[in-house]
């Protein structure tokens, strides 16, 4: 499965920015059954889980994000988005999408870099 992430760039504390994630090579019905999430690593740091959303549609969220950030998926146009708002310098990172199939085979998109000025 290949995921194209988009959306990251520079904004100040405080602000918004929406991450995209599209996975244009796989069928509709495939796309489905995925379970999604988005990853961030910050320099020095291991990879964290940010939020995930099941093929089911449901939502988890690292407590550092709770509140704050916001998963969702589109079937109709296999995509899956991360809404975050009130961002933080903390919130520094490459953001990656993933995906998860029925089988356990994961993939990664190439990451998109996330920067909050203070």
């Amino acid at each position: 499965v290949q995921l194209q992430a988009s959306g990251g760039g520079l904004v100040q504390a405080g602000g918004s920015l929406r991450l995209s994630c599209a996975v244009p090579g796989s069928i509709t019905s495939v796309f489905n059954a995925l379970d999604l999430g988005w990853y961030r690593q910050a320099p020095g740091k291991q990879r964290e889980l940010v939020a995930t959303v099941s093929s089911g549609g449901r939502t988890d969220y690292s407590d550092s994000v709770k509140g704050r950030f916001t998963i969702s998926r589109d079937n109709a146009r296999k995509r899956m988005y991360l809404q975050m708002n009130s961002l933080k310098p903390e919130d520094t990172a490459v953001y990656y999408c993933n995906t998860n199939d029925i089988r356990g085979r994961s993939s990664w998109g190439q990451g998109t870099l996330v920067t909050v000025s203070s």
